[in-house]
């Protein structure tokens, strides 16, 4: 009853280790899906930063190529750069959108300077391509272009150094939960394999255990078919003996007072001699069977 009982709560245990092993599987999965999503997202705001850094550098470079050279194919990384640079913005903005303030302002703040540059490159373009070169240089060196410029590649210095920061904290955390995942893993595997051991060793002292009382019950019931083999074999000999007499008492009674006997009687002593054969020969076949 013991074993049973025991058999019975290890059971339980391993399909309790089981499920609470699937349980910390899935949370490990879900854990690193959302890991995952997180430095997806971090280095999608990366390459959006680096994406308006390299537009502001096409804008200035083709701003200075053009005004030095006045090649209009200096114009080109400028034009491109300026086609591009209004959905970059977008995109940083939007993948700042649930970032702290902080970000948000720093963004917003390249959106301005980038915004009150522009003018200032488009006139001095414009300059340059009516023949008017001194003008155009003269009009850079006026305003307040190369500041904002610079400010500009701050602000998104800055916003490139908050999210690398927060990419390392992410890996971090990947990492403590990689290290938390094989912990719980190493222990609920241990967990199992103690217990699966301890099942085992049960079920096996168990199977001795029952063969022990199997072979206990073999050897008893040997001997009970041994000692009735002995008392049907003396009742069988008693049964032959009484069945012999009987049979020889009534042979010999029709032979000696057959004649004296009443018709009824002489019937009665024949049917004690027949009923004697057939329980001797009935005894026979039950001892041959």
């Amino acid at each position: 009853m013991i074993r049973k009982t025991a058999l019975q709560v290890g059971v339980v245990a391993l399909l309790a280790l089981i499920l609470w092993n699937g349980y910390v599987v899935v949370s490990n999965v879900r854990h690193i899906r959302k890991i995952a999503a997180l430095t997806a997202q971090s280095s999608m705001i990366q390459a959006e930063i680096q994406g308006v850094m390299k537009d502001l550098t096409d804008i200035e470079t083709g701003q200075r190529g053009y005004l030095l050279t006045d090649d209009p194919s200096y114009l080109e990384p400028y034009t491109e750069a300026k086609a591009r640079i209004a959905a970059d913005l977008a995109n940083l903005r939007a993948g700042l959108g649930y970032r702290g303030e902080r970000e948000r302002s720093l963004e917003s703040q390249v959106e301005t300077m980038v915004s009150s540059n522009q003018s200032a490159i488009e006139q001095s373009i414009t300059l340059r391509k009516q023949g008017y070169r001194h003008r155009a240089f003269k009009l850079v060196a006026s305003n307040d272009a190369m500041a904002y410029m610079d400010k500009a590649r701050e602000r998104l210095s800055s916003l490139s150094v908050v999210e690398g920061n927060r990419l390392a904290e992410i890996e971090t955390q990947r990492s403590a939960g990689l290290g938390q995942v094989l912990k719980q893993t190493i222990v609920v595997d241990i967990a199992l394999l103690a217990l699966v051991a301890s099942l085992f060793a049960l079920v096996r002292y168990h199977g001795r255990v029952l063969e022990e009382e199997v072979a206990q019950c073999v050897r008893q019931l040997t001997s009970h078919n041994f000692r009735l083999a002995r008392l049907m074999s003396a009742l069988s000999n008693e049964a032959s003996s009484k069945t012999s007499a009987i049979g020889a008492n009534a042979h010999l009674v029709l032979q000696e007072y057959g004649g004296f006997l009443p018709r009824h009687a002489h019937q009665c002593v024949e049917q004690i001699e027949e009923a004697s054969t057939q329980l001797e020969q009935l005894r026979q076949d039950l001892i041959a069977s």
